[in-house]
C-alpha cells in the first residue's frame, strides 16, 4: 500500500521517466546508490523501481511521531556519522547488511547530503564497507529534472519557498551494475556523473 501511495504522489508531482529499469536484477541483493537532489529522492526512485527498495537516510529525516511512522512502515535504515553518533553509524551496516543477506534491494545516497548547489558533492566510502562486508553489485543510478523543484535547495530553503513549476519532467536513469571487488567511492562517483551528463 505503502509503495502504491508513492507510485501515485510521484507521478502526481512529475512526469516520471525510467530508463534501464532491466539492469536492475529481478530477485537478489543490490545496492543501489544516486545523486542527491532533493528531499523526494527516495520517493521518486521508489516509485521508479519495481522492487521494493530499502533506502538509507540520515536520522535528521526522522523527526515528528508521522514522518517516523512513515520511515518505520517503509523499513527506512536510519544513519548518523560516526562523529555524531557511532553507535547509530554502526547499526546501519548491521541492519543493511541484514538485508542484503536476506537478498533485498538497499539504496543509499553517498553524497552524505542533498546537493546545495546543483552538483554532485564529493562520495563517501560508505559503500565500500557495505559491499567489503556483504559483496553484491552496486547499480549507479542518476536523478535528473529535480534541481529547482521546491523540494530542491536552488535558491535557499526547500520546501518553503515559492512554487515555480509544476508536473515536470524528472528522469531516473539506471546504469550498469558494478561488481563488489570493483566498488571505489570514485569510480561510483563517475558512473552517477557519466548518467547524469547524458540528460
Amino acid at each position: 500500500m505503502l509503495r502504491l501511495v508513492v507510485w501515485f504522489l510521484a507521478n502526481v508531482l512529475y512526469r516520471l521517466r525510467i530508463e534501464g529499469s532491466d539492469q536492475i536484477p529481478k530477485q537478489g541483493a543490490a545496492v543501489l546508490v544516486c545523486n542527491h537532489m532533493s528531499f523526494v529522492d527516495w520517493m521518486v526512485i521508489a516509485a521508479g523501481v519495481r522492487r521494493p527498495v530499502r533506502f538509507i537516510m540520515d536520522h535528521s529525516f526522522a523527526k515528528g511521531p508521522v514522518t517516523r511512522f512513515v520511515l518505520k512502515q517503509a523499513k527506512v535504515i536510519l544513519i548518523a556519522s560516526a562523529k555524531e553518533n557511532p553507535g547509530l553509524l554502526r547499526s546501519a551496516f548491521e541492519k543493511a547488511a541484514e538485508e542484503l543477506s536476506a537478498g533485498n534491494v538497499v539504496c543509499i545516497f553517498p553524497e552524505g547530503t542533498i546537493t546545495r548547489h546543483g552538483k554532485l558533492n564529493p562520495f563517501k566510502p560508505g559503500v565500500e564497507k557495505m559491499v567489503r562486508d556483504t559483496p553484491v553489485p552496486v547499480i549507479p543510478m542518476a536523478l535528473c529534472g529535480l534541481w529547482g523543484s521546491i523540494f530542491s535547495r536552488e535558491g535557499g530553503r526547500a520546501i518553503v519557498k515559492r512554487p515555480t513549476r509544476f508536473w515536470s519532467r524528472v528522469k531516473l536513469k539506471i546504469g550498469t551494475p558494478v561488481a563488489a571487488e570493483q566498488v571505489t567511492a570514485e569510480l561510483l562517483q563517475q558512473r552517477v556523473a557519466e548518467l547524469w551528463d547524458e540528460t
